[in-house]
Parts: structure tokens; sequence; C-alpha cells
């Protein structure tokens, strides 16, 4: 029976992600050997279904992942974030269904950061 999900990032600098998901975001982490870190998040995790448009005029092609961490309070956990030194790209916005920003991580893209409107 399936017990879970596992997600994974590909970066150019896995080794400062890894630091950065441990140290600034405080994911606890298992080094599995060689500094090869396993986070256990499944606690706070789930998973949506998004309609998809072949044409690719609208939303993202069938078959695109999507990553990204929420919060209870975003304001707080930006200014928490930025006294840690993360980079955030924007100012936060309103979406309806929550409030949404991005950050900076190693190897260069962006994650999103939410707060939920919807009832965790």
């Amino acid at each position: 029976m399936i017990k879970g999900i596992n997600t994974m990032f590909y970066s150019s600098k896995a080794k400062e992600l890894r630091e950065f998901l441990r140290d600034k975001i405080g994911f606890k982490a298992t080094d599995i050997g060689d500094g090869w870190l396993v986070f256990d998040i499944v606690e706070g995790g789930d998973m949506g279904v998004e309609s998809s448009d072949e044409s690719g005029q609208h939303g993202k092609p069938s078959g695109t992942h999507h990553i990204s961490f929420y919060c209870d309070n975003i304001d707080e956990t930006v200014k928490e974030l930025k006294s840690k030194g993360v980079e955030f790209k924007g100012e936060i916005e309103d979406l309806g269904w929550g409030l949404v920003t991005y950050f900076k991580v190693p190897g260069d893209f962006f994650l999103q950061l939410y707060q939920p409107k919807y009832k965790k």
C-alpha cells in the first residue's frame, strides 16, 4: 500500500540546496551517506491535480510537476527567511486561494511559498 510521496529537486548546486533546505528552511534531515540528505516532510504534505491545456495556451502542459511550500503566516515567514539571507522575487500576491511569493534557492531557481486561505 502506498504510504506517502517522494519529491526531488535537481540542482546544479545540490550540496548547497540540501544545506539550504536544512539550515534556512529548517527541514529535519537524515544523512544517508556522503552528505546526501533526505528530508522527512510527509506530515505536512498534500497533493493537488490541476487541469492542463494541451495547446499550452492556458496553464502548464500535461505532465508538468510543481513543488511549493506553505506556511501559516506568510509575512512572518518571509521576514524570518530574509533574516537568514533568503532572496525573494516580487511581492506577496493574493491569488484568491492563497497568498503567494517566490524565493531563490541554490541552483538559481525559485520555489513558491504560500499561505493557504482554505482549511488544511
